[in-house]
């Protein structure tokens, strides 16, 4: 039997990803929806990537009963000293659907980045995973980091959130990768390899 674990993420576009990452090797991700009832998503109040992975995964196993996997990810800019960071995904703080919220913050940091020049746009993407068990014991916890630039527009039709406008150095936006390449290159993919490594020494499937 394959291991599983819990993802705690509403965010469909997540799940498909780190499932696809870590279906890979052996684990199987399923999401909140498996749950009779879904518990209160915990407070997100760290002032990191990792102290937020942390407090959800902790949380969510905690609640659940479960062995649970969550993430904190994001967008820093070296032009905007690392904004939006923790805040991305509500950077613009508009928007009723996921999709109207990734188009404001889009919108919101193309126009941060008008003035500043080619040279300067470097960023990068960034995911912090944690896994811990029911009763609340951290098993694991990775980094990870995907490279690039800021595109003056959005190009690419795949991926979510700021997808089509991080930039890569062979001059495509992460939108534009296929979703099995940007499974395999990203920063997500990268702290998933990391965690599996820990895994793999440290408890048994």
């Amino acid at each position: 039997m394959p291991m599983q674990v819990l993802l705690a993420t509403s965010n469909p576009h997540k799940l498909e990803e780190v499932a696809a990452i870590l279906g890979d090797i052996g684990i199987e991700v399923v999401g909140l929806d498996v749950l009779d009832e879904t518990p209160p998503e915990p407070v997100e109040d760290a002032a990191s990537f990792e102290g937020n992975a942390r407090l959800k995964a902790v949380g969510y196993a905690r609640m659940t009963g479960r062995r649970c996997l969550a993430d904190d990810s994001g967008l820093e800019v070296d032009a905007l000293g690392g904004t939006p960071g923790i805040h991305s995904a509500r950077y613009a703080g508009i928007g009723d659907t996921r999709a109207e919220r990734d188009a404001a913050n889009n919108a919101k940091l193309i126009e941060a980045m008008h003035a500043v020049p080619d040279g300067e746009r470097s960023a990068r993407f960034v995911c912090c995973m944690c896994l811990a068990d029911p009763d609340g014991t951290i098993v694991a916890e990775a980094r990870g980091t995907f490279d690039g630039t800021i595109a003056r527009a959005p190009a690419g039709e795949h991926g979510f959130g700021y997808d089509p406008l991080l930039l890569l150095p062979e001059g495509m936006s992460s939108a534009e990768l296929i979703p099995d390449e940007k499974n395999r290159r990203s920063h997500r993919a990268e702290a998933a390899r990391m965690l599996v490594e820990q895994l793999s020494r440290r408890i048994e499937p």
